[in-house]
């Protein structure tokens, strides 16, 4: 398996000196930027990856680029490169939703240790996204009505609550539910809920 490394200076020596590194990896595809615009123009074409982007740089800071990254999409791993001593800027960065951060000069063998912990948690983050996007997919199957049957049993209400909220008969709410049911290719309610309930947190992300 591929591991897709975008590295984000505006140091010239430092993103040779990272990309001699990691290139030594068989499995790594690196790609340098030289400043987090040129990262974010370049961004809607890239595959998800681990970032390692300086905390410092001219123009969009790592923050700033950090904060468009989330904006956009949770499909990066986001590793901020700091000065030595800087705690409150590693800390601001942890606070904007960066997984680790590594100071530099830094020690080889703890930037690779780190980047094998931020793919492990890439292959992690993907996994629950697509869970995500296939719970969307899933419930995008349901009509408006059938929609609002499975949102009032997800809120907690009863067939005969549901009914008078949407003035149908309690009779005609047990057809969608039924109905629902099969779109989902589910053998439970509980199962439909839960869908319900993991396509609400991609809504939140």
């Amino acid at each position: 398996m591929l591991h897709n490394l975008y590295i984000v200076d505006d140091d010239e020596a430092v993103r040779a000196s990272l990309c001699r590194l990691v290139s030594r990896q068989p499995d790594y595809v690196v790609r340098n930027f030289p400043s987090g615009e040129d990262f974010l123009n370049q961004f809607d074409q890239l595959e998800p990856g681990v970032v390692l982007l300086d905390f410092h740089m001219k123009g969009a800071n790592g923050i700033a680029v950090l904060n468009a990254i989330r904006a956009i999409s949770q499909r990066f791993v986001v590793m901020m490169l700091t000065a030595h001593g800087a705690v409150h800027r590693s800390v601001d960065a942890m606070k904007a939703g960066a997984f680790d951060f590594i100071e530099k000069p830094y020690d080889s063998a703890a930037l690779m240790m780190c980047l094998d912990l931020a793919f492990t948690e890439l292959d992690k983050l993907s996994t629950e996204v697509g869970g995500r996007d296939a719970a969307v997919a899933r419930l995008a199957l349901l009509t408006p009505r059938e929609t609002e049957v499975i949102a009032g049993l997800a809120a907690g209400y009863s067939n005969k609550q549901i009914a008078w909220t949407l003035r149908i008969s309690p009779r005609t709410v047990e057809v969608y539910r039924a109905n629902l049911m099969v779109k989902l290719n589910v053998g439970s309610l509980a199962e439909a809920l839960q869908l319900v309930f993991v396509a609400e947190q991609a809504s939140a992300a």
